[in-house]
């Protein structure tokens, strides 16, 4: 179906509606790149304009991928749920944009929606929101997964601790390890990106991780971040698997193209819901996205980077997972130039991740040869404090030395508790005051101390 709109005395078409979507979409490079994007600002102010006024109801009979060919399209529609989506059924997109942002719709009502809603309404009706609506309509959004500790409460910020080491030296990572937790970080998870996916390297990673947060009794769950059938073998040889990571797309196409398929998250999903390993809730699965892996996998099918990004979002909640992490600008400036883009990505990406139901964190991040540096992650991590992101990154310096780029520190994520006045998930806040990591109040101890870790033989082991 083609789309028109008169804007500036100029008469556009847009053929269907992925490319109203493409069209309607804020300055990106990977759009560009993908020669999609808009051609000039009135095009894109005509494709909103257009856009705004869509029925929501037409984005269940015209899809961006073909229902045939594509999986995650058949999930996105088979899942839809059509009784959660009647009491918005007869909104427009900009309608739907005015509802969401009026002062009667609380965290209540879109809870009520969300499982009526597809990626492809909340990509929409974002790209016709400015920075605060994005925000403000996050902050109402509350999501709350649970597995060792409560993870997503209003006034709460949670940290991956990411101990990253170039060689998976194991008192490299111990250290790094000791040094988050002295900061008050690590509630959401302590996750290792491995530097090989062997094995039995892999293994040492998931034993010792076991071992620090058993035997320091620390109300966290540990994940090794190896591709997914790695940890499905790990699981079928009894090896101590906390929550399940794997990296996904939004189409069928791009997840293939990290090795994986609906059928394999579902084994995956089912192997690590058997060891029943949760003390709190059984949310046992951990996801990472970014807009730009599609493009990058020649698997976009000509549609806009963002809304790839949210169809990445229905693979997701699929799984009922305990985090789900867009790692912004870690693809690099082809996909999002500058520190303008990336910011407005990964706000966007916050706001369609939480009104689809999901814990949304963020990896506040850039590469080095990107167009941004620290203070544009600043501004992002200080719009994503008040927009109620679940969790951030916790990295020494905030470097990451594997991985190469920049991202949060600890000291970033006490910059947010501080200022906003949010505290550490709450059975992990208990235990940082039990030991005098923190004091009564929450706030950092004096770091004279090293709380539980006095004699640090057994960390670094």
């Amino acid at each position: 179906m083609a789309f028109k709109q008169i804007l500036a005395n100029q008469h556009f078409v847009f053929e269907d509606l992925k490319t109203l979507l493409a069209k309607a979409t804020p300055l990106r490079s990977g759009d560009c790149l993908a020669g999609i994007a808009a051609t000039s600002m009135i095009e894109r102010a005509a494709a909103q304009q257009a856009l705004a006024e869509l029925p929501l109801s037409h984005f269940l009979n015209e899809l961006v991928v073909p229902y045939e060919s594509d999986e995650v399209s058949r999930l996105i529609i088979d899942s839809h749920n059509k009784e959660s989506f009647t009491p918005i059924a007869h909104l427009t997109v900009g309608d739907f944009r005015n509802y969401l942002l009026s002062y009667s719709v609380t965290n209540k009502e879109i809870a009520l929606i969300s499982e009526g809603l597809t990626p492809e309404m909340v990509s929409a009706v974002s790209k016709i929101m400015r920075i605060q609506d994005l925000i403000l309509v996050a902050n109402k959004c509350v999501n709350i997964t649970k597995f060792r500790n409560t993870l997503g409460l209003p006034g709460h910020l949670a940290t991956r601790l990411q101990p990253n080491h170039p060689f998976d030296d194991a008192a490299g990572i111990a250290a790094s390890i000791l040094d988050g937790l002295l900061y008050g970080s690590g509630d959401a998870v302590i996750g290792i990106n491995p530097a090989t996916d062997n094995y039995q390297s892999i293994g040492k990673l998931v034993h010792m991780l076991d071992d620090i947060i058993s035997h320091y009794a620390i109300p966290t769950q540990a994940c090794v971040l190896t591709h997914v059938t790695t940890q499905i073998e790990a699981i079928n040889n009894q090896l101590p698997i906390d929550i399940v990571f794997q990296s996904i797309a939004g189409t069928q196409k791009a997840n293939e193209s990290f090795g994986v398929s609906l059928s394999i998250l579902d084994e995956a999903y089912s192997a690590v819901n058997s060891l029943n390993r949760g003390t709190l809730g059984n949310n046992n699965m951990y996801f990472e996205t970014g807009q730009g892996s599609a493009l990058s996998a020649n698997a976009h099918h000509d549609v806009d980077q963002q809304t790839c990004e949210a169809r990445a979002y229905a693979v997701a909640r699929r799984y009922k997972p305990l985090l789900v992490n867009s790692v912004v600008g870690f693809i690099g400036p082809e996909y999002l130039y500058d520190g303008k883009q990336i910011n407005r990505a990964g706000l966007e990406d916050h706001f369609c991740g939480k009104l689809l139901g999901l814990p949304m964190g963020m990896d506040i991040c850039y590469t080095n040869h990107a167009e941004a540096d620290q203070d544009d992650m600043d501004m992002l991590l200080t719009q994503l404090g008040a927009a109620g992101v679940n969790f951030i990154m916790g990295i020494p310096g905030s470097d990451d030395i594997m991985l190469n780029y920049q991202t949060t520190s600890f000291h970033d994520a006490l910059f947010v508790r501080q200022v906003m006045n949010k505290k550490p998930a709450p059975e992990f806040e208990h235990w940082l005051i039990k030991h005098k990591i923190f004091n009564s109040q929450g706030e950092l101890s004096d770091q004279s101390h090293l709380g539980p870790f006095a004699d640090i033989s057994h960390l670094l082991r």
